[in-house]
C-alpha cells in the first residue's frame, strides 16, 4: 500500500505562487536528489532558411554556446512565457 502524503494549507499557498521557473528549479532539484533520468529526447529535422540560421549560429559562437542547445532554450522560454 502506498503512503499518503498531506500538505498544510500554508504550504499549498506557498506553492500556488511559484513561477514556472520555480516549478522547474523544484523538479530539477527533486530529480537530481532521487537520481530519476531527465526525460529522453527527440531528434527532429526541420527546415530553417539558411541566412537565418547561419546568422544563429554566428551568435550563439559569439556567446560560447552551442547553436542546438541554444534553441532548446528559446523552445523552453516560450513554452513557460505568459
Amino acid at each position: 500500500m502506498k503512503a499518503t502524503q498531506y500538505f498544510s494549507d500554508d504550504y499549498l499557498e506557498q506553492c500556488r505562487g511559484m513561477t514556472p521557473d520555480q516549478v522547474i528549479q523544484f523538479l530539477e532539484d527533486f530529480r537530481q536528489l532521487h537520481g530519476t533520468r531527465p526525460s529522453a529526447s527527440k531528434l527532429i529535422s526541420m527546415k530553417v532558411p539558411e541566412d537565418l540560421l547561419g546568422a544563429f549560429k554566428m551568435k550563439a559562437n559569439l556567446a560560447n554556446t552551442p547553436y542546438q542547445s541554444q534553441i532548446k532554450v528559446l523552445m523552453k522560454r516560450w513554452v513557460l512565457s505568459d
